[in-house]
Parts: C-alpha cells; structure tokens; sequence
C-alpha cells in the first residue's frame, strides 16, 4: 500500500448476505477512487464456510480482510436460533474489532470506518478513535426511515404494535400495518425490540449514512430523508444502491453432490418469460407442511416453474451453509416429481441465481423478499410473488406490492400455511396480470445511482484527508 493512499476500514456482519452486499460497495469505491485500499473486518464462529472463503478469495488486490474470531462462545450451541448466535458474535467481537482498528490507524491513514447497519457499537468506537464513521445500510431507505423514527413511535404508541388497527405512518413512506414491521417489533417488552431501539439511536452519531437503494426506486423516502438531513435532524444520507452480485460463485458448490447449474440448460429450452423461479434465499427455508402445499399449488397453476429446494429446518433458516445431508426432494408430495417432469425443474439447496433472473425464460420470481433477492429481481426487471418469511422481510414485502406494485403477496390462513389455491392464484395474478414483467420497467429508469453519488464527491470528498470530524 503506497504512503499516498487512501485507507478505508469496513466493519461486516457476521451474516453472509450482509457481508456479500458490503464487499460488491467496496468493489464498485475502489474501481471509481483508484487511490483508496479498503481493509474489510469479518467476524466469524469458526472456520469460514465455502462460499465465504470463495467470496473473499475473489477481490480485488485494493481489498484486503481480517478475521475477528472471538473464543469465548462455547455457551453457543446447535440449538440456539440462529438470530441469537449473530447477536452474540457481533457483542464479542467488539473489543477485537477496536483492537484491529487501533492497529489500522497506527499503520496507515485511516480516513474512515464504514459498519454495518447492524453493528452500530462500532459507530461509538470510530467516535472514540476520533475517525469519521458511517453506516453502510443493506436494506431499503423506508427501513431507514423506520429505525430512524422509532424513537418517536415508541413513545407516541401505547399499544403492542401487531394490534393496531390504524396503519403507522413513518415519514416519506407509504402506511405500513404494524403486523408488518420487521421482526423486533412483535414483543415490545422483548430484548430484541430493546437493542432495536438502542442500535437506531446509535445511527445518529454517523458521518454519513450509505442506503443500498436508489432514487427511482424509493424517491419519496430519499427525499424525505434529504430535507431531514437539509434540517440537521439527521445525518447525511446517500443512496448510492443496486448493489447486487454481477455472478454466481460456484466456489460454493464444494462437497455438494447436487449440480446447480444443469437449470441453465433447461431453462434455454423454455420459452421467453414463462418460467417462475422459486427462492426463498440462502439461507431461508419453509415447513414441510408448507412444501407440499406450495408444490401442489405449482401443479395446480399449470405454470412452468424452476424450484430451489431446501428441507424445512427448525429456525425457518439454514445457518451453517455447507450441510447437504438431507434430500429436500424427499419432503415433496408422493408422486410430484413424476407428474410435474414436463412442467417444471427442481433443484436442491444452491443455483445460480444471478443466471437465471437473468435468462430471458424467467418471467417472475416467488421471492422471500430479502434485499439482495429483490434488488437482482428489479436490476433484472422481473416482477414478483411476495412470501416474506423473518427480519424486515415483510416491510419489503409493503413496499414492492402497495408502493411500486411490481409484486403480488401470497395470503396466509389462520395456520400461517399459504394454501395450493392461494398459491395458483398468485402466480395467474403475477403471470397474466398487471403486475406482470412490463410492469416493473415503467419506474426502474436509469436503475443505478451509485455512480453519481460516489464519484461525484457527495460521499468520496468527505473521506479525503484533513476532513474534521463531528
């Protein structure tokens, strides 16, 4: 690293996609500001797994990472949710993060600290080590909004917010249930909804606040949150967004016995746009009751379909990426495969999702609705069935189908199942109706602002050496 360059510290997640969407930022900083190196803080339980070795292994020369490993999480086991072991990693990997950083600035010029926007102790950490700190956030401006608000609906709001009959209005946002805020906010005595709070606090002591999203997209939030920031209520906010994988890493693949990629070469034989393709992301997964009711409800739409399947999994995710023992197949209803083989194609636990959104045979895309997943989807310009599952999941949900109506949800019945004629339904509404693929191009415009945003010097000159900080 040359004298002259500039030093950037990133502060990851301990949670694939979050660190996935941190490290293509970082990709697109360093190709547009030749003169920065960024050093990229990855806290870990263990070993890494496969795809992230294959993910780091994959930047840039200007990209360098670290391992925080933390040795004080025996009290962790298989049987703690998985929610739980990311909340731990992070808390103990502080002290070690602090201890890296100090080692950075001693070493180089440090101009900045970019965290994660759910690791915001290490905003108080820059703060202390007298470096300007920002918040890479990985999700939408309207959950911005959210965490930034939640003060004040806290103490305006007397009810638990799932029994409100009147929909929240968060600023710049379109009216939201409170059955439909992210996770945290189902139990407001719960020590989740309390670190919620306490973390949305935190994001006021940032520099600058860095949104994966993009103007056309989220327009009235972004420019809600502008004349905040125009009032000094809140810090600068950039939306600097899509940032979505340009492949799929099929590093990944290592020690499993099923082949993703053969989807591609059915997917060449299926006609333009007739093809659904099912996902509920990496990592999620849904019951083995819900299973059959989906695959019933494919076969009862008639829809030509492409399934990544994964088996049900006690959390309703699957942490540990790697573990292909089980056969998701077996969990599909008798005679399924045998009576859909011309319809549709399944493939158990990874494909090349990058690929396929892209193929020219996709016409819609049953999505869990987490934010890389939909971000791919509208860089492709592919509409969606919405089936939010955890996290903020269902406030993106809201935003795809009442906002920008790109996107049909599947309803659930008072068992939480999506039944087969709910799920044939949505795919002819999604398939034949308005929300069909014209739909989605008529706002996605020029798609990309992050270009703008960072090389125009709204985000790059605040980074630059001899800045004050806050």
């Amino acid at each position: 690293m040359e004298s002259k360059t500039i030093h950037i510290a990133l502060v990851s997640a301990p949670v694939y996609s979050h660190l996935r969407s941190i490290l293509e930022f970082a990709k697109q900083l360093v190709q547009l500001h030749q003169d920065l190196y960024v050093t990229c803080l990855v806290p870990i339980d263990g070993s890494p797994c496969n795809k992230t070795k294959a993910l780091l292994q994959s930047l840039p020369p200007t990209i360098d990472y670290i391992f925080v490993l933390p040795k004080n999480l025996e009290d962790s086991t298989q049987d703690t949710h998985p929610a739980f072991l990311v909340r731990t990693l992070m808390i103990r990997s502080l002290p070690l993060i602090r201890d890296e950083l100090k080692k950075l600035i001693s070493k180089s010029r440090l101009a900045a600290i970019i965290s994660d926007g759910i690791i915001t102790q290490v905003l108080e950490l820059a703060k202390d080590l007298k470096v300007l700190s920002y918040t890479y956030f990985p999700s939408s401006a309207m959950l911005l909004a959210l965490c930034l608000y939640s003060e004040n609906l806290d103490k305006t709001t007397s009810s638990e917010f799932k029994d409100l009959l009147e929909p929240i209005k968060i600023p710049g946002c379109i009216p939201i249930g409170g059955v439909d805020l992210p996770d945290p906010f189902e139990d407001r005595s719960s020590e989740t909804y309390k670190e919620f709070l306490e973390g949305s606090k935190r994001f006021f002591l940032a520099d600058g606040i860095l949104i994966n999203t993009f103007f056309e997209m989220e327009a009235g939030t972004i420019k809600e949150l502008q004349e905040q920031e125009s009032r000094g209520m809140i810090p600068s906010v950039h939306a600097i967004g899509p940032f979505v994988q340009n492949e799929s890493n099929c590093a990944i693949m290592e020690g499993n016995k099923y082949n993703g990629m053969e989807c591609l070469n059915w997917l060449n034989k299926q006609q333009k746009g007739s093809v659904l393709y099912l996902s509920f992301g990496s990592g999620g997964t849904i019951t083995h009751e819900q299973i059959i009711e989906l695959a019933l409800g494919l076969e009862l739409s008639g829809q030509k379909f492409l399934w990544l399947l994964k088996p049900p999994s006690k959390f309703g995710i699957i942490f540990e990426f790697g573990d292909f023992s089980k056969d998701p197949l077996k969990y599909l209803p008798n005679g399924f495969l045998e009576r859909t083989k011309k319809q549709g194609f399944i493939v158990p636990y990874w494909a090349p999702q990058i690929k396929i959104l892209g193929h020219s045979a996709i016409g819609g895309y049953l999505c869990h609705c987490g934010w890389n997943s939909v971000l791919e989807s509208v860089v492709q310009g592919i509409p969606m069935i919405a089936w939010p599952l955890f996290a903020e999941q269902k406030m993106n949900a809201v935003l795809f189908c009442n906002s920008l109506e790109v996107a049909v949800r599947a309803k659930v019945n008072e068992m939480g199942i999506v039944e087969r004629g709910e799920v044939a339904l949505v795919i002819k509404l999604m398939i034949e109706g308005e929300r069909s693929q014209g739909g989605i191009t008529s706002w996605l415009g020029a798609g990309s602002s992050y270009e703008a945003e960072m090389s125009s010097g709204a985000f790059g000159s605040s980074i630059m050496p001899g800045k004050e900080v806050k």
